[in-house]
């Protein structure tokens, strides 16, 4: 007859008995969740023909983040400036003003001719966005002085490459679509035009706010 060895309640187990005990549990436990976390099935066939299958299912996921990024000018935090610093002309004899005052001039009583100047160079612009369509937009902000300078409409913008202006003028900006997954970069011009006998001397300013969106 075989021996059974029962341990009284309260009695202590020796080292290896309670290793054995606790590995078991630890075996118990894993057993426990494999069952919970993975799939299995059986094919069986009682006549040992047949093809038969079991099949087991893994859940891929995969979250890519979304990133847009738009660069205007200098590759900084720093705005790019653009100026622009109309002449005068004062006729009979072309004369260019200079600063100071009760200055002699040969003037015919004529009005004086004016010229918007030198236009400022090309800004290079770049965007990049992973979203399912990027857009850029643009908002031109309050002037100051609001009045008495030119209309946001007398500064045209042309662009070269792959990222257009959201607008053909400063006052017509509308919401432009870019190529998502692929660099768009190129150069945009900015011209002023108008008629600068009708504005107001003064220094004016504005910021021009660029905002590309990827949806």
């Amino acid at each position: 007859m075989t021996a059974v060895r029962t341990v009284a309640s309260g009695a202590r187990l020796s080292l290896p008995v309670r290793r054995i005990v606790a590995l078991g549990l630890l075996m118990a436990l894993a057993g426990i969740g494999s069952v919970s976390r993975a799939e299995s099935t059986y094919g069986y066939a009682a006549t040992g023909s047949g093809t038969l299958t079991a099949t087991g299912r893994v859940n891929l996921s995969l979250t890519v983040p979304k990133l847009i990024l738009l660069r205007v000018g200098a590759a900084s935090t720093t705005q790019t400036n653009l100026a622009w610093t109309p002449t005068f002309s004062i006729p009979a004899v072309p004369t260019p003003p200079v600063t100071g005052n009760n200055t002699g001039v040969n003037w015919d009583a004529s009005a004086p001719a004016v010229s918007i100047g030198t236009q400022p160079g090309a800004v290079a612009v770049t965007a990049w966005t992973n979203a399912g369509s990027g857009t850029i937009n643009c908002a031109v902000g309050t002037w100051s002085p609001a009045t008495g300078g030119p209309p946001n409409a007398s500064f045209t913008v042309t662009g070269t490459g792959t990222l257009p202006h959201p607008g053909a003028n400063l006052g017509a900006c509308t919401s432009t679509a870019f190529t998502s997954n692929s660099l768009a970069s190129g150069t945009w011009t900015y011209a002023l035009g108008g008629t600068p006998t009708s504005w107001s001397a003064g220094a004016y300013s504005a910021v021009v706010t660029y905002t590309a969106s990827g949806v």
